[in-house]
């Protein structure tokens, strides 16, 4: 066997399919773009469904990648399992309606045999095939392999419903009978079962048939081919490494974890293990999400992170690790990935700072989940319980990042146990939330032929000239290929064009389609890209149009105008937004429009109004500096050097266009720009909020729209001007201080007052104790103007320990509101939360509390006696 590292393993995969002319797709972000149907990129495949869709033509229909993914359907095996990660990397080679079984069959054999490349041993590879799928027997048998090699395995079908599908073909790895973990006879001792010995390390799916809607499968007019090989358990195999884990990918990371724990030694036993490889998986895993613009949160991937982070904190203290350690594994997963993904390590600093600032949060968070936990258990011994609620081990999961296993380990110390089945349905009734969150997005759509192998050119002028003189070259009716239309709605291809396409949040062009004589005979409404690139104009027929006809096309300059204006300042507030906050900000997404532009960018916390405003004075400098925009096309790697600044997201061609704006900023840009930053005239931002976990958005205007928004700002002012009557704008902001110190001071009186007569209200409430059952009871209905008057009373009634139990309540803006208080030496017999909980629909409402105290709202003030009532009812039948 070889010795290879990581590194050069995955750069070997890549080299052979690019010998056999495939074009290395760069890994692209976690975060999927314009992918609802999905939480993170989690296979190779999933950046590739434009393709496989017809939505986009590649330059190559063969296509070969290294892509980092995550996936997160059953963390909880993470560490228990040799080969389960959340982020792993996913090799792949994929043709796009290009070759088919015979080459990828024949060279996936020559990859994983020959000298010349990975050569493994034959006599160790083992092939699974779909029974019926006879063709990928006899083209493995034709590459090399022996026949008892080649299993037919029922489940070898790859379907996830609507879209691609078709027959599989998985590759397993020997690794000899020191692996095994089952007896001979096992039903599943066999590649393709489930053990041990028999590691899959390749798929590769034969993509030949549409499954319709109705459930059919009809063959697909475009064949293609997609594989996936897990690097992880490819390295493994190399390295000789009995899991994952012990492979130059994690080994590192758990060292350095050794280093920070109280001792611990990786191998030395079970337990401790497990906790390494959750440490080392999990730090893998937030170092690129984070890197990738994703942060914590308490929903979607910020959900996710924040878990791993937790989890990863839990296992942590599990090795004696007391207080804050994973910000110092990031730069460690920065090295190992340096030479693949070189933006980790450089990133390395914010992605620390990131996550050391979760951890201090966990902190404190950890300490609570433990004082729920301490007290579920202490509640349960005292009323003679021996399980914890599924609901309660679930919220410790959910709510504090306790994992059930650790539940479990600290109940079982006190000799109690936990309702796994409760757990179980509890989380999956989560998992339901989620799906349903996200929708019926289809996670691979149909092929789309129609305007496939339509490869009229179309060249698009807008650069330079809004006015063409064009040929209607397709023509698109009720999605069929036309040559004339006379009415409704349709599209259309012309061979040169003025109108830009929507594209990298710039909107596209509106205008007008004239013929030779002047008479507009069709509107444009949209254009979109075409799947081979072409524009593609929406369009509102006014008068018969037909193919081959020229056309003068005429884009509206006004709108345009304004576009440029937007999208130029977009780039300029891009660049001022990495000066005030740093580098590690990233757009996140923009739009360009007319009226306004909306830049969306990661920022790890609130933004600081003073910050945003030296972003905005940064814009408008350079505006006034009168800075010449010029662009250039290049190629790739001439425009880095020049400092160009790319979307990580974004794919480019073999020539980018680069915009300068003087040597402010830098930038790859297909759009449409200003010729001088003094055009914009004046930059304003109107809006900043945050849009989703750590991504900020700003809204902003410029020239006309800006002046206009100023001047509506400048006439709101001098209308409160005049009503504060002050002559000078100074003058506003003291009055409207001095004013809000006098409303406080009102504010402080009035709940002074409101708190003495609710006392004497009380007072009288409180000198009538009657008994209810074996308890006396103090009850009644007070003025008040707040719940948090209610909730004084009862700290009165609890320091003069007047009965065992208090009932008020109150009205409250139209409301009714409850409150219930038991004293200390009557909790075990009476609960607070089951007494408000029995009287609360007297007032149409519900309510809830701890034993000690507890509060209930609702629509119905007129039950409020009614709610006395059944408290005294309700504490009788205690008896």
């Amino acid at each position: 066997m070889k010795e290879l590292s990581s590194s050069q393993i995955r750069q070997m995969y890549l080299d052979f399919f690019k010998s056999k002319g495939h074009t290395i797709e760069p890994s692209a972000s976690l975060v999927p773009k314009d992918d609802p149907s999905l939480l993170w990129i989690n296979s190779g495949v999933a950046t590739m469904k434009k393709y496989f869709s017809g939505q986009v033509v590649p330059e190559n229909p063969r296509l070969t990648s290294s892509q980092k993914s995550i996936r997160t359907n059953d963390i909880e095996n993470v560490g228990k399992t040799a080969r389960h990660h959340t982020l792993f990397e996913m090799l792949g080679n994929f043709s796009v309606g290009d070759y088919f079984k015979k080459e990828a069959i024949t060279w996936a054999w020559e990859l994983l045999t020959s000298p010349d490349w990975f050569g493994w041993d034959p006599d160790k590879l083992y092939m699974t095939v779909y029974p019926k799928d006879t063709d990928a027997k006899q083209d493995w048998e034709a590459a090399g392999v022996a026949p008892d090699h080649i299993i037919p395995v029922e489940d070898n079908f790859w379907d996830i419903g609507e879209g691609p599908s078709g027959p599989d073909s998985e590759i397993f790895y020997d690794r000899g009978e020191s692996f095994n973990n089952l007896a001979a006879d096992d039903p599943e001792n066999y590649p393709g079962g489930e053990n041990e010995r028999y590691l899959e390390v390749w798929n590769i799916v034969f993509s030949q048939f549409n499954h319709e809607p109705d459930g059919t499968y009809k063959p697909l007019p475009r064949k293609n081919i997609d594989t996936g090989m897990g690097l992880e358990r490819v390295v493994s195999i190399f390295q000789n490494a009995k899991t994952n884990f012990e492979t130059d990918l994690f080994l590192p990371i758990i060292e350095k974890t050794a280093e920070l724990s109280a001792g611990k030694k990786y191998g030395a036993n079970h337990e401790d293990d497990v906790s390494f490889k959750v440490i080392a998986d999990h730090a893998r895993a937030i170092t690129f999400a984070i890197g990738d613009g994703a942060l914590p949160g308490n929903e979607g991937r910020g959900y996710v992170i924040r878990r791993l982070i937790r989890r990863a904190i839990v296992n942590g203290q599990k090795l004696g690790i007391d207080g804050a350690f994973l910000d110092q594994l990031v730069p460690v997963v920065g090295k190992i990935m340096q030479s693949y993904y070189p933006d980790v390590l450089k990133q390395s600093d914010y992605i620390a700072k990131v996550v050391r600032s979760e951890e201090d949060r966990f902190g404190e968070t950890l300490d609570g989940g433990l004082n729920l936990l301490n007290s579920l258990i202490a509640d349960l011994k005292q009323e003679g319980g021996t399980q914890i609620a599924g609901a309660d081990a679930f919220k410790l999961y959910d709510t504090y990042g306790f994992p059930v296993e650790l539940t479990e380990e600290y109940a079982d110390d006190q000799g109690i146990t936990v309702d796994e089945e409760g757990f179980k349905a509890e989380m999956q009734k989560q998992k339901d939330r989620a799906r349903n969150a996200r929708g019926k997005q289809k996670a691979m759509g149909l092929q789309h032929d129609l305007l496939i192998n339509v490869k009229t050119p179309s060249q698009y002028v807008g650069y330079t000239q809004l006015e063409t003189k064009s040929q209607l070259t397709e023509l698109v009716v009720d999605d069929q290929l036309a040559d004339d239309a006379t009415t409704g709605t349709v599209e259309a291809m012309f061979d040169t064009t003025p109108f830009y396409a929507e594209m990298g949040g710039q909107v596209a062009d509106k205008g007008d389609i004239y013929d030779l004589d002047g008479n507009v005979v069709a509107h444009v409404a949209d254009v979109q890209h075409a799947p081979n690139g072409q524009n593609l104009h929406t369009l509102t027929v006014v008068a018969p149009l037909k193919k081959g006809t020229t056309y003068e096309l005429k884009v509206d300059r006004k709108f345009h105008s304004k576009v440029e204006k937007n999208h130029t300042a977009t780039h300029l507030l891009d660049k001022a937004l990495r000066e005030v906050f740093g580098e590690h900000t990233q757009q996140a997404g923009s739009l360009v429009e007319g009226d306004y532009l909306r830049f969306d960018f990661t920022h790890f916390g609130q933004v600081d109004p003073a910050d945003l405003a030296k972003a905005e004075a940064i814009v408008n400098e350079k505006i006034f500096a009168e800075l010449p925009v010029t662009t250039v096309e290049t190629d790739i790697e001439s425009a880095k050097k020049m400092g160009a600044i790319a979307l990580f997201s974004e794919k480019y061609g073999k020539v980018v266009r680069v915009v300068s704006a003087g040597d402010f900023v830098t930038e790859f840009c297909g759009g449409n720009h200003v010729k001088n930053t003094n055009e914009i005239g004046l930059f304003k931002i109107t809006s900043e909020s945050g849009v989703g976990a750590g991504v900020r958005r700003i809204e902003a205007v410029t020239s006309a729209a800006a002046y206009k928004y100023l001047q509506g700002r400048s006439e709101i002012l001098d209308a409160v001007a005049g009503d504060l009557k002050v002559t000078q704008d100074a003058e506003i902001e003291q009055k409207v201080t001095s004013l809000q110190a006098q409303v406080k001071s009102l504010e402080q009186k009035q709940a002074a007052l409101e708190g003495k007569l609710a006392s004497q209200e009380a007072s009288a409430v409180f000198d009538q104790v009657t008994t209810a059952g074996n308890y006396k009871l103090i009850s009644g209905t007070v003025q008040v103007s707040k719940m948090d008057q209610l909730r004084a009373l009862a700290d009165t009634w609890r320091d003069q320990a007047l009965s065992d139990v208090l009932v008020l309540g109150a009205e409250v803006n139209g409301k009714a509101n409850l409150i219930v208080a038991v004293s200390a030496d009557k909790q075990k017999q009476v609960k607070a939360g089951d007494l408000i909980k029995a009287i609360a629909p007297k007032i149409n409402g519900g309510g809830g509390g701890r034993p000690n105290l507890a509060q209930a709202g609702g629509k119905n003030p007129a039950g409020l006696p009614d709610a006395m009532t059944a408290a005294v009812d309700w504490l009788t039948a205690q008896d």
